[in-house]
């Protein structure tokens, strides 16, 4: 998979389906509650490993994760946890699947109190992605402000593994910030489709 156009350099020489997700899916912002109960469930699993390692075994949560649905998987008890810690398509990290199966209920309970995850989650930027700047890698933060305020909003409403950290990586991911770098073909792309949204 390669063509001239110049890409983030992260997501270079590990394979085409990394590729793919940074030129199809990283960055684009996420405005439906399924798709940023996807990303929760992938990002707080990656927790000390590579987005890769996740990104490689996403199809195996989506099955395991009943296709990412929050009702479902909030209704899931120990019986599903001793299942899923068995399945070799996801991480068998018992404290990462508890955690997965609490946030859908924590999912639940802030998306009935304001109606929707996804716009509680975009009041945090006024409904526009953050664009950002960058020419390089090494100048792309590990966290901000921002990430630490929702970090910390999250915990609150009783969440777990949504460190800072997680949670930028989530924010960038679902393009409520744009970190492509400037000269990546991506960065503009990006931020057209931020400029279409209607929140």
């Amino acid at each position: 998979m390669s063509d001239n156009r110049s890409r983030c350099g992260w997501c270079l020489g590990v394979s085409d389906a990394y590729q793919a997700y940074h030129d199809h899916e990283w960055g684009c912002p996420v405005t439906d509650d399924y798709g940023q109960f996807e990303f929760l469930v992938l990002e707080s699993a990656q927790a000390g490993l590579s987005w890769s390692t996740v990104l490689h075994k996403r199809d195996g949560y989506r099955r395991a994760f009943a296709g990412f649905d929050p009702e479902r998987v909030a209704r899931f008890n120990r019986r599903s946890v001793q299942r899923l810690v068995g399945d070799a398509g996801i991480i068998r990290n018992r404290l990462k699947i508890e955690a997965a199966i609490g946030n859908a209920r924590a999912f639940l309970e802030l998306q009935a109190r304001h109606g929707s995850f996804s716009a509680w989650l975009w009041d945090f930027v006024d409904g526009r992605p953050v664009v950002n700047q960058w020419r390089e890698m090494r100048q792309v933060p590990a966290t901000t402000p921002l990430s630490d305020r929702v970090s910390k909003e999250l915990k609150a409403h009783g969440f777990r593994f949504v460190g800072s950290t997680i949670v930028y990586a989530h924010l960038q991911a679902t393009g409520l910030v744009n970190d492509h770098l400037v000269g990546c073909y991506r960065h503009a792309e990006c931020v057209a489709a931020g400029a279409r949204l209607a929140l």
